[in-house]
């Protein structure tokens, strides 16, 4: 990509960049970025896909003066506040931990021509995914995909319809995926009649007997002699049927919001009736090219204009309106429940208590169906497995796999440890729900942005921080926004060892950060002595309160945090 033409603009909507000007803008709304995370953002832009290490990173941008990778981290997390890009679920900048940061957003680069205009949007796929081949089954091509190298083999069934390539636009699509493939060998492949894989008269789509003929064609061209199926609402049925059928192939089962039977009647009161199911029908047909049944298969995102528009384009290039009304019809036609009881390979079936579009009770009466079958019902109200938290459902996945569940790693490491309590203030107006939540919202933000990471949150605040200056103006933050709704934070902070796992975090400077808590007023930020020394220079200043003593023998010094001088960006 040129980096000397001035009229060069680089576009991941809703955003674009002025390269001549230094600019960022969302649609005709100018955004606030500094020049220094305005370079960072154009260096890891004009890097698509690509994994651009910290060195890289400091050496391209400042390579004659010396800068900290502690003002690169600042500088991204500007970029994450200005584009509103969080941290825990990125859709611009991913963070590779210990490595670099990856820019993942759709991109589209257009050269501002008077005689040239731009070339319409399309999605592209970051430049890392996995090379498609082919197998082939009967006359009939099958596109699939194979990334990861774990001892154990996955071979991953979408639902309804899908497009390799599209998976990868994604963001959060990809990272399910790619930790999928962090404990497994992943499988990925289009069934006949969608996406890359042939496309077949609209009244020969595969029955489940050819799914399964295309499923042992797609294992055998990857040589995969056995592995365990992972199947969505429609793959899970599909799924089923292969263990059954194919024990020896199968080393275990994986069922994410599945079902048994997709039409409702007196012995099966979940599914929908013929008349929703030909109203879905007459959707497919009128609005295909659009978010056809976003609503109820991704309803926190149903509202995201970016992620309507990525669901739309990964449905028409999945499948033209004719073979979505045929698929519809046929899996309405399908009917698992007499093959379940012939399961003998170990399952799990997951389903989110929920979901929107499959009823959990579908879930629960497919794992009772299947001997020895676990069922695992979590929180969530969306059906597609990576929006929401995926995290939950993935962890079910590993420790199916494996024994064993992803956790961080739980040797002690250095941090600040910020304990807070919230209490609506006696002379304040009682706090409905909504506001309740639009703390919650700010809090949530606020760690975002200064790095923070929350392990509890109701009416209390438990959280970690890798600076304790920015600990404190996290927390002052918090307290300034918490006060205009009437609520006041009581807050202790100390640094020392923690463990920090993925279930929480705890140790000595938990329990200190506790005890110091407890000893702080309504509206009052104590922090030790120990923390008021590692800010020095900082800008931050303090009071004394009073001496504690923590353990047996030590004493420490307890100190109030002087609201209002805290506010200065770390």
């Amino acid at each position: 990509m040129s980096q000397d033409n001035p009229k060069l603009r680089i576009q991941f909507p809703p955003f674009h960049m002025d390269l001549a000007a230094g600019r960022v803008a969302r649609g005709s709304q100018p955004i606030e970025l500094p020049p220094k995370a305005f370079g960072v953002l154009r260096y890891l832009a004009e890097r698509p896909g690509q994994l651009v290490s910290k060195e890289e990173l400091l050496r391209g941008l400042w390579p004659d003066v010396h800068v900290s990778a502690d003002v690169l981290k600042v500088t991204i997390a500007e970029i994450r506040k200005a584009l509103q890009d969080p941290s825990r679920q990125p859709r611009i900048i991913e963070t590779a931990h210990r490595r670099g940061y990856r820019f993942i957003a759709r991109l589209e680069s257009v050269v501002e021509a008077e005689a040239q205009p731009p070339e319409p949007a399309r999605l592209q796929a970051p430049l890392d995914v996995p090379f498609t081949r082919y197998a082939r089954s009967g006359d009939v091509n099958l596109a699939y995909q194979v990334l990861g190298d774990g001892p154990l083999d996955l071979v991953f069934v979408m639902g309804w319809v899908s497009h390799l390539d599209y998976f990868w636009t994604e963001p959060s699509f990809a990272r399910f995926l790619r930790r999928l493939a962090t404990f497994s060998r992943l499988i990925l492949f289009d069934k006949r009649g969608t996406g890359m894989s042939d496309r077949v008269p609209e009244d020969a789509l595969p029955t489940l007997e050819q799914r399964m003929d295309d499923v042992r064609a797609v294992m055998d061209a990857a040589g995969s002699k056995r592995a365990v199926l992972c199947g969505v609402s429609e793959g899970g049925a599909m799924s089923a049927l292969f263990a059954a059928t194919y024990p020896k192939r199968t080393a275990g089962l994986v069922m994410i919001g599945a079902y048994a039977k997709r039409v409702r009647d007196s012995s099966y009161p979940w599914g929908p009736t013929d008349a929703q199911r030909e109203q879905f029908l007459e959707q497919i047909r009128r609005q295909w090219g659009g978010p056809v049944g976003l609503e109820e298969r991704a309803p926190s995102m149903s509202a995201d204009a970016r992620f309507r528009q990525w669901w739309a384009a990964y449905l028409r290039t999945s499948a033209s309106p004719g073979a979505a009304v045929a698929l519809t019809k046929m899996n309405s036609e399908a009917d698992i429940r007499g093959v379940l009881p012939a399961i003998r390979v170990p399952t799990v079936v997951i389903h989110r208590s929920g979901d929107q579009c499959l009823n959990v009770g579908e879930g629960r009466y497919v794992a009772s169906r299947i001997p020895g079958a676990r069922f695992v019902e979590l929180p969530g109200e969306d059906h597609l497995p990576f929006v929401g938290d995926q995290g939950a459902i993935l962890d079910e996945v590993e420790e199916f796999m494996t024994g064993a569940r992803h956790s961080l790693s739980s040797e002690p490491v250095l941090a600040t440890v910020v304990s807070a309590s919230f209490k609506v203030t006696a002379s304040g107006p009682t706090l409905h729900a909504q506001a309740w939540q639009r703390l919650l919202d700010h809090v949530t933000r606020e760690l975002e942005w200064f790095r923070g990471r929350e392990f509890s949150y109701k009416n209390h605040l438990l959280a970690s921080f890798d600076g304790p200056a920015r600990a404190i103006r996290c927390v002052c933050a918090i307290a300034h926004y918490a006060s205009r709704l009437g609520v006041e934070i009581s807050a202790g902070l100390h640094i020392g060892e923690c463990e920090v796992t993925s279930d929480g975090v705890g140790g000595a400077a938990v329990e200190a950060a506790r005890r110091i808590q407890l000893q702080a007023g309504p509206d009052e930020i104590l922090v030790t002595s120990t923390i008021r020394d590692l800010v020095t220079g900082s800008g931050i200043r303090f009071q004394f309160k009073e001496a504690i003593t923590l353990g047996a023998v030590e004493t420490l010094s307890l100190l109030l945090v002087e609201r209002g001088l805290s506010q200065v960006v770390a």
